[in-house]
């Protein structure tokens, strides 16, 4: 069960990626995407082997890593990730328009992309820079640094892309956040962080 969510959340990030910034961040989409990707291979790698990619899985099962049983529950995870991430992404475009971005016109979509973009921090975070299984690694820095820029380009259309209680924090003193956003940042901020932790001691890695 625990390699099945970490394939839907990885498969959920990467089509929620090509979603928003394919239809955000033009020219940069690529590096979203991409970044989207890697973040969520080291994530998750260790847990599922981080397919998130039907086809990927159909190979590893002939190469003789995967069985026939997982095989059948990895795609049921991929594509139902795909669906969900499609689903939310065409609820945070007007009518499904995606040119045109919702910018902090409701409270409840800014709110759910803060919480979103928070919760792929945190659980890179902590997949990458607490697990026992990827102790002493070197990559964690470019893991959650990359995070961000997914992320950005992903929601950075919808709330300038805090993630971060003290960025929102100094970003509305500065200025460039909205004072009476702020609530919609902290909030989004601390529930992210609560789903990642609450799914990492659910899956407990270190264990596996």
């Amino acid at each position: 069960m625990k390699k099945y969510i970490v394939e839907f959340i990885g498969t959920f990030f990467l089509v929620f990626t090509v979603c928003m910034a394919g239809s955000t961040a033009g020219n940069f989409a690529p590096i979203a995407i991409g970044s989207a990707l890697m973040i969520m291979i080291y994530a998750g790698g260790y847990i599922s082997g981080a397919h998130y990619n039907p086809g990927v899985s159909v190979a590893v099962m002939i190469r003789g890593k995967l069985s026939s049983k997982d095989l059948i529950m990895y795609w049921i995870a991929q594509i139902a990730g795909g669906v969900a991430a499609a689903a939310l992404a065409k609820y945070f475009f007007h009518y499904g328009d995606h040119a045109t971005a919702i910018y902090l016109t409701s409270r409840k979509i800014a709110l759910a992309a803060e919480a979103i973009g928070s919760f792929a921090i945190a659980f890179v975070v902590l997949n990458v820079a607490t697990s026992s299984k990827t102790a002493g690694n070197s990559f964690y820095g470019l893991a959650i640094g990359f995070t961000v820029v997914a992320m950005a380009y992903t929601l950075g259309p919808i709330t300038g892309g805090s993630f971060n209680a003290g960025v929102a924090v100094g970003g509305t003193v500065f200025g460039i956040f909205g004072a009476n956003f702020l609530w919609v940042y902290l909030v989004g901020n601390i529930l992210g962080g609560v789903v990642a932790g609450l799914i990492y001691n659910f899956l407990k890695p270190d264990d596996n």
